[in-house]
């Protein structure tokens, strides 16, 4: 016995199974005032062909389901049905023998009063959009214009989950929300617009805790150690890479491990706790050597690796006062970090260029942070990379305010800040 391969293509595209389907039937056979009888085992005789015309209500059902006629749902009526013994509401009956007759085509029309239809494919060109944003943001950084692409794939996914299609799709297109709005979060942290961050990762929290979606929980949550970091609000940080490490992605992916413990390491580092910042960093260190690099992830943790991870390395060992082991993690950071991640690498760069300098090593220092503008040339400097940059210039009048190539880094400075 052949199955319904139309039928198990329609359950596909919308994300059913075979219990959701049977709910969704039984709900309109309900609304329409018959009983709601249809059950696991009905609808897998319809999938395997076990039952190749269904019952009229169910066929109405389906079609109003599904928005398409019974026949495109690869269903037939045999050639010489029998009458139906089964009791019919005389309407019905009356109906599906004028149909039968040729006198009307009600039953088996599309029905054209069902809502639109959301499903599986809706989910994965939302997603599909969502990764292209992460390309952008990979070589240029945040932006406005990044942080209204996002909000306009949020509001769309939101859009399509009002419209319901089973309650799994309903919770993909919330973590698609949450994913959109913790992207457009995201790109107001990397433009230094604090407050707006905020606001979106209070909204990304709130739609991942409706999609359930532990992932979108652990991003959401670093992040907010991000936004706490350029706050200068340490303790906030700390608590906030606590917070992802108690995500359940966090304890059952090594990656994602990594990333916490990586993010609390430099929470404990600016707090001046150097003895738990190398303790967390030892942690993200061993979480990622069990990483299981074959494994997919979301396009939001593709920064996320060795490489990202020597650059926090970095970061850790500069702000306990390691300047030498910070200019080493910094040099295999870059020896590393993907050519396309170039806002990733102009950041390192300007660690690097940090750490030369707090070795008193000014000249190579500015020959250094002078290559992040060659990096970034022709896109706009990110608002973080702009206040990283700044922590530099003040650093290096601080220390060598007299010296020359410090007046002119100064000058190259002033001339690139203005630059749009």
């Amino acid at each position: 016995m052949e199955g319904n391969e139309s039928l198990i293509s329609a359950m596909k595209e919308r994300g059913f199974t075979q219990t959701e389907l049977a709910e969704r039937v039984n709900d309109h056979l309900i609304r329409a005032g018959h009983e709601g009888t249809v059950s696991d085992r009905t609808v897998r005789n319809w999938v395997t062909g076990r039952t190749r015309w269904p019952h009229p209500r169910q066929r109405e059902a389906l079609e109003a389901v599904f928005g398409y006629r019974a026949e495109k749902l690869g269903f037939r009526p045999s050639a010489r049905r029998r009458p139906s013994n089964s009791p019919e509401d005389p309407v019905d009956r009356r109906n599906f023998l004028a149909a039968a007759s040729g006198t009307t085509a009600s039953v088996v029309a599309p029905f054209g009063g069902a809502p639109p239809q959301v499903g599986t494919s809706d989910v994965i060109r939302l997603r599909q959009g969502l990764d292209a944003l992460m390309e952008v943001d990979r070589s240029r950084g945040g932006h406005e214009g990044l942080e209204r692409a996002a909000l306009s794939g949020a509001e769309e996914a939101l859009a399509k989950q009002r419209l319901g299609a089973t309650q799994r799709i309903r919770q993909r297109l919330f973590s698609v929300a949450a994913d959109y709005t913790a992207t457009a979060a995201w790109s107001a942290i990397d433009a230094r617009r604090m407050d707006r961050a905020s606001q979106l990762l209070g909204r990304a929290l709130y739609l991942a805790g409706m999609a359930r979606d532990p992932v979108a929980e652990m991003r959401v949550w670093n992040s907010y150690a991000m936004l706490a970091h350029h706050r200068e609000e340490f303790a906030e940080a700390v608590d906030a890479g606590y917070a992802a490490q108690e995500t359940a992605i966090a304890r059952r992916a090594p990656l994602f491990a990594s990333l916490a413990h990586a993010r609390t390491a430099i929470g404990n580092a600016n707090l001046g706790d150097g003895r738990a910042a190398l303790r967390s960093m030892g942690y993200a260190q061993d979480a990622l050597s069990k990483a299981n690099a074959s494994e997919p992830a979301p396009s939001w943790m593709a920064f996320y690796g060795p490489a990202e991870l020597m650059a926090m390395t970095a970061i850790v060992r500069d702000r306990i006062g390691d300047a030498v082991e910070s200019e080493a993690a910094s040099h295999r950071a870059l020896a590393a970090i993907p050519k396309e991640f170039k806002r990733n690498r102009a950041l390192a760069t300007t660690r690097l260029a940090l750490a030369q300098l707090h070795q008193r090593d000014v000249d190579q220092a500015c020959s250094t942070a002078a290559t992040v503008f060659t990096l970034m040339s022709g896109h706009p400097i990110p608002g973080r990379m702009r206040s990283l940059l700044g922590d530099y210039y003040r650093d290096l009048i601080t220390l060598a305010p007299d010296a020359r190539v410090a007046r002119e880094w100064g000058d190259r400075y002033r001339t690139e800040w203005s630059r749009l």
